[in-house]
């Protein structure tokens, strides 16, 4: 886990509950030495877990979804020959992989030294009460639907593997390596402007021809663009098009805008931040007040306008963001619906299990697809992370605040 600096005074503040010890730590709270926390500068889990959360980007770690067959929980650098004891298909999976003509993205991973402390047959460390033994091999498969981060990846064996966050090593070659898609929401500069986002893959620009001053083709729009519009429109071609900022026009009918309340909620107050989600837009607007600074498109409940207790909907109401972290394990063991994914990023919950949160399995934003939780690309979800309250210290993983949140506003 993180590396916390102590405050001033190096002894434990008190016990109770805590054999170890509770021990201050800066900026505010205290930390229970013992299984989940050491003293000691050269723990073994210190060493492998040297990689933090970078909180800038929208995946804090490098991330990874299993293929199928999925892959194997090492917990210890296999030899080869218990790779296949293990992995009964490795010759015909590896040949297969070698076989293929298109580059695999986990080729172009960025590989580190194997950390240290697997090295000599090093068993990985345990972060929960139940250690594995000096024999340890591996801990079972991935499930089928199953995402994981890795805090580091290296070289072993002929083969590529990573560390998991929670220090278990897979094999790259059955993961399918992800990097996030190229849309993403935006920041609204001005007071007052105009903002709608492209939701038909059919969309074209069009331009005024100076000669004839008829609205002529000007190439496609990019799915899921941000459009800045003047606030001019009119019928051209059989349909009403409006003017972007850029001089061209688009027809109306392809948009999702971003449009003002008619009547402002009561929490709109001067300088003060809300965050406002629309399931008939499927849109998320950060206000400031009654100015919205950044907009873009979201991804929830996949059963829409639904009961939130009978279907996959999600609530709506008006909610404070009450506990963050930077990284949360979201699993189902559902017959019909199994999932394990790890280290789903910036989660923000505001009710019961409800959450806003970035997404790594999918790119549907713009289309309800969830759970019930908020879908966010985690480019999105990362800006939002530093938006709203509570303020979640830069070294921590997560904070608490019962009354103190930022409004959460659902509505249709």
């Amino acid at each position: 886990g993180p590396m916390v600096t102590f405050s001033a005074v190096p002894y434990p503040a008190g016990r109770a509950g805590c054999e170890g010890g509770w021990y201050h730590v800066a900026p505010s709270g205290y930390v229970c030495a013992g299984n989940a926390a050491s003293l000691d500068v050269d723990h073994a889990v210190r060493e492998m877990a040297a990689r933090r959360p970078n909180r800038k980007a929208g995946l804090p770690y490098v991330y990874g979804m299993s293929r199928f067959p999925t892959p194997a929980f090492y917990l210890k650098l296999p030899s080869a020959s218990e790779q296949r004891s293990v992995e009964p298909d490795l010759d015909r999976h590896l040949g297969w992989m070698k076989a293929k003509t298109v580059e695999v993205a986990e080729t172009s991973i960025e590989l580190g030294e194997v950390p240290g402390a697997l090295l000599y047959g090093g068993v990985v460390p345990s972060l929960s009460p139940n250690h594995h033994g000096p024999g340890a091999l591996y801990a079972g498969r991935a499930v089928p639907r199953s995402g994981f981060a890795l805090v580091s990846t290296f070289a072993w064996e002929g083969r590529r593997w990573g560390l998991s966050t929670d220090f278990q090593i897979v094999p790259l070659d059955r993961m399918r390596m992800l990097t996030p898609s190229a849309f993403h929401g935006v920041e609204i500069g001005e007071e007052g402007e105009k903002l709608a986002f492209a939701m038909s893959k059919t969309l074209r620009y069009l331009r005024r021809d100076a000669k004839s001053a008829a609205l002529v083709d000007d190439g496609a729009v990019a799915y899921r663009a941000a459009l800045r519009l003047t606030g001019k429109s009119e019928a051209a071609r059989g349909a009403g098009v409006v003017e972007l900022t850029d001089g061209r026009w688009v027809r109306d009918a392809g948009l999702v805008r971003i449009e003002a309340h008619r009547e402002w909620p009561a929490f709109a107050q001067e300088g003060k931040r809300w965050v406002d989600v629309s399931i008939l837009r499927q849109t998320l607007v950060a206000y400031e007040g009654t100015r919205p600074v950044y907009a873009t498109l979201v991804s929830t409940g996949a059963d829409g306008l639904g009961d939130p207790e009978k279907t996959h909907s999600t609530v709506r109401g008006v909610f404070l963001v009450h506990t963050k972290h930077v990284t949360v394990t979201m699993d189902s063991d559902e017959a019909d619906d199994r999932f394990d994914l790890r280290d789903v990023p910036y989660v923000q919950y505001f009710h019961d299990g409800y959450a806003l949160h970035g997404a790594y399995w999918h790119d549907d934003f713009g289309r309800p697809r969830s759970h019930g939780c908020v879908n966010l690309h985690p480019t999105d979800a990362a800006w939002l992370f530093g938006f709203t309250d509570p303020p979640v210290p830069e070294a921590w993983h997560g904070a608490l605040s019962p009354r103190q949140g930022t409004v959460v506003y659902i509505h249709p």
